[in-house]
């Protein structure tokens, strides 16, 4: 697997952007990301992750799911319960997301029936570094 696209949500007003590269802090998240680095993050809240590829199925663009990375590639879910690096930060996987109604309201009616079970993985971050576009996403 490989990191397509970086998303995040400005601290000011929530509006997702995109980014080239973004820093990783263990047990807190992504700087310049709203929710996440705000205050903490809670386990599996550090980081979210969701296949390039399910995102093309259901017909939205990158940064659209409000997931922090994109990634191609299959395997992502294989991830629950493992540590796996993405660049040079290590990961946990924690759980697979849910899709929230948030999300549909933003979207479409039926987008969470159509991201159940696939929706992405929620991982806490676990050493500092940096992730960037076509960094890959390694199982250890």
């Amino acid at each position: 697997m490989k990191v397509e696209a970086i998303h995040l949500r400005r601290p000011q007003d929530d509006d997702v952007h995109a980014v080239e590269t973004v820093e990783a802090v263990a047990g807190k998240g992504l700087t310049e990301d709203r929710y996440y680095f705000a205050d903490g993050a809670g386990p599996g809240l550090a980081l979210t992750l969701i296949e390039a590829e399910v995102v093309a199925d259901v017909g939205l663009e990158p940064g659209q799911t409000r997931r922090q990375l994109t990634v191609s590639g299959p395997g992502l879910l294989d991830l629950v319960g493992k540590r796996f690096r993405v660049g040079d930060v290590e990961c946990f996987g924690v759980e697979i997301c849910a899709p929230c109604l948030h999300l549909q309201e933003l979207t479409r009616p039926g987008m969470i029936k159509e991201l159940v079970h696939r929706a992405g993985l929620n991982a806490d971050i676990l050493t500092d570094g940096t992730i960037s576009i076509g960094d890959e996403v390694v199982p250890l």
